[in-house]
């Protein structure tokens, strides 16, 4: 086995490990730092292929974009560091089921085309030539998956949304007075009564 062949085995299964841990950890903080270092080995793997530009992109938008921005609404949580509660077993076969349709899928593909070499020429990878064909409306133009690969961002700024909103319960508990007794220094107490959108009002008892 040659070098390069090793390479692409040790990057592959750090990329497989990274993405295991991402969805099997119970703490959303952890998860997304397992999540960025799956999308760096995949960024990785498009350097081994020698495509530098889109190993560029791959870390500007998925690991520089997406993840810091998973990362920023957990810290808006501020729950960053307490475990997240066990999937129902619906979901959790479900997942299971999901994840060995796409592995039998994949395998099918992969092994009808068969990976037969074409020639001995280099193909292009400039950046005018990428463009191009990215934005191409021809037969062989990818204008129509880069427009619905667009939607990812959608997408997640709406898990961001869902993960900063704010349970019935955080918002009753928000709502209700708390009593702030200073124990050091004698003197009144101190009582806070939170507002959602408005700054804390603070007020001598």
């Amino acid at each position: 086995m040659s070098a390069s062949a090793i390479l692409f085995y040790a990057i592959s299964a750090f990329i497989l490990g990274m993405g295991l841990l991402a969805v099997t950890s119970t703490k959303i903080f952890r998860s997304a730092i397992w999540l960025l270092l799956s999308l760096v080995g995949i960024a990785a793997l498009y350097f081994w292929m020698q495509v530098e530009f889109i190993a560029a992109v791959q870390i500007v938008v998925y690991v520089g974009g997406i993840v810091v921005l998973i990362i920023f609404s957990i810290f808006l949580t501020q729950q960053s560091g307490t475990e997240m509660p066990k999937p129902a077993m619906k979901r959790t076969v479900f997942s299971v089921l999901a994840a060995l349709f796409g592995f039998g899928f994949s395998f099918n593909l992969i092994d009808h085309y068969g990976f037969v070499p074409t020639g001995t020429q280099p193909f292009n990878v400039s950046v005018s030539e990428i463009g191009t064909q990215m934005l191409s409306t021809t037969a062989h133009g990818y204008i129509l998956p880069f427009e619905v690969v667009s939607m990812l961002l959608l997408s997640a700024m709406i898990g961001c949304i869902v993960i900063a909103m704010k349970t019935p319960e955080q918002k009753a508990a928000e709502m209700e007075t708390i009593v702030i007794q200073n124990e050091d220094t004698p003197g009144p107490s101190e009582v806070i009564t939170p507002h959602i959108s408005e700054p804390l009002i603070t007020e001598e008892a």
